[in-house]
């Protein structure tokens, strides 16, 4: 039996969440959500609008409890990325065997990243692009590259038009006219259910032994950036040499020895 801990219920959260915890083989979920439910969250959610006001992570409890009563749920409303609850959120990460973040918080992300990595337990990330013309979904195991080395390889590689940039999901004000409006709740369920089944994939198979990091799957055609709609390109991306959380120099205890450390890093990066 398997214990998910999970990160963000929104609209790409909860549709991740309502898939994996219908699997037999999930007996106990913990989840992370700060946020309220607003009424502007309704078009693109499964919960309804009389839930405005309430706690998503309540609602959340309340969506899979309903599905399976026997489910051990735990829902804390609270900021992943707040320094004060750190200890307790590594006990809880350490005794999961599985993470899923689902976020679209670049701070969360490494903070989830950081915590999975504290524990070496694997974890998933979905992506939706600026206006749901695709997404990206990721798999972390605690050996392998961090969400740093995943996230810098990409924005290097992956677009290979110079006068048209690849989309930037978070910034929805960007150059290219056809990403700016918000994706749609068929996008977001699309790449929020293609993250939730590599999560059971991975809770069945070993996390250790990955054929690929990253899956893009392109929703809609872009001139310029995806050429064709409904198309996957697999992406097996390794360790930086020049990442700071994945470097082989052991980290110093303190003092002159730190100093000595980010001298080190300075001086890889400026090699690169």
């Amino acid at each position: 039996m398997a214990h998910i801990f999970q990160v963000g219920a929104g609209s790409g959260g909860i549709v991740v969440l309502d898939a994996v915890a219908r699997d037999e083989r999930v007996d106990r979920i913990t989840l992370i959500e700060p946020d309220v439910y607003a009424p502007h969250n309704v078009h693109r959610h499964l919960f309804p609008l009389s839930a405005a006001g309430r706690m998503k992570a309540d609602l959340a409890a309340e969506w899979i409890k309903g599905l399976r009563p026997e489910l051990k749920v735990d829902a804390i409303q609270a900021d992943l990325t707040d320094p004060a609850l750190h200890s307790m959120l590594h006990a809880l990460a350490a005794e999961c065997d599985l993470g899923v973040c689902a976020v679209d918080n670049e701070a969360a992300k490494f903070a989830f990243d950081s915590l999975m990595r504290g524990v070496g337990k694997p974890w998933t990330l979905g992506e939706v692009l600026s206006g749901g013309i695709g997404g990206w979904i990721h798999r972390f195991a605690a050996d392998g590259p961090c969400y740093g080395c995943v996230a810098s390889h990409l924005q290097r590689t992956v677009a290979e038009e110079p006068s048209a940039p690849a989309p930037d999901y978070a910034n929805p004000q960007a150059a290219i006219a056809e990403t700016r409006i918000p994706a749609s709740k068929a996008s977001i369920s699309t790449i929020a259910s293609l993250q939730a089944v590599m999560t059971l994939d991975v809770l069945a198979n070993d996390a250790t032994n990955l054929d690929f990091t990253s899956l893009l799957f392109t929703l809609a055609r872009v001139p310029g950036v995806f050429e064709d709609a409904y198309r996957s390109y697999r992406f097996r991306i390794a360790k930086s040499a020049a990442c700071l959380i994945c470097s082989s120099i052991p980290a110093p205890a303190a003092g002159e020895d730190l100093d000595v450390a980010l001298d080190q890093a300075l001086a890889r990066l400026g090699h690169e």
